[in-house]
């Protein structure tokens, strides 16, 4: 039998960010939310809708995102492995990168851990993304990137104003 470390256990804060650009995007996102409270994922609080350009390439259809405050205690492996099983049983099928989908699922921060091994938290590319750090800012104003120490308004300014303006609540 393998001991488990204690802090393995114990609830941890993460927070996710779910998008659909394909098929019905509001209700895939709800079914998403769905699946995640099936598997045991509590929903603390979730953004609004916001209806975003697909990027790398504004030709394909709009995204509609939010971004989830969770509680849980799945390792960070285990709670990925979770998302990539929902993403699949939704209908995500592997495609070129960023090529639309109907459901995708990020892990934006996972307890404020900073790791390169086997997963990159925070995620890589949250700091660029308008669909992720302004539903976060909307869930919490006072986040801070867990590895550059950036509160959230200083990441959101960062941002291109044609990023900041291009971004609907819905």
């Amino acid at each position: 039998m393998i001991k488990q470390d204690i802090s393995e256990k114990q609830v941890k804060i993460v927070y996710l960010s779910i998008g659909s650009n394909l098929g019905n995007r509001l209700q895939n996102i709800e079914r998403t939310k769905f699946e995640l409270i099936n598997n045991g994922i509590y929903i603390t609080k979730s953004s609004s809708y916001y209806e975003s350009l697909s990027w790398p390439n504004p030709k394909n259809p709009k995204f509609y995102n939010i971004v989830l405050k969770i509680k849980t205690d799945f390792t960070k492996f285990q709670l990925l492995k979770i998302c990539k099983k929902i993403e699949i049983a939704l209908g995500r099928k592997k495609t070129l990168r960023n090529s639309p989908r109907v459901c995708d699922i990020d892990i934006i921060d996972y307890n404020e851990v900073s790791m390169k091994n086997g997963i990159n938290l925070p995620h890589p590319r949250m700091h660029n993304r308008n669909f992720v750090l302004i539903p976060l800012f909307e869930i919490n104003r006072s986040w801070k990137h867990p590895s550059t120490k950036q509160d959230i308004k200083t990441l959101i300014f960062s941002l291109p104003n044609s990023d900041i303006s291009s971004i609907k609540k819905i």
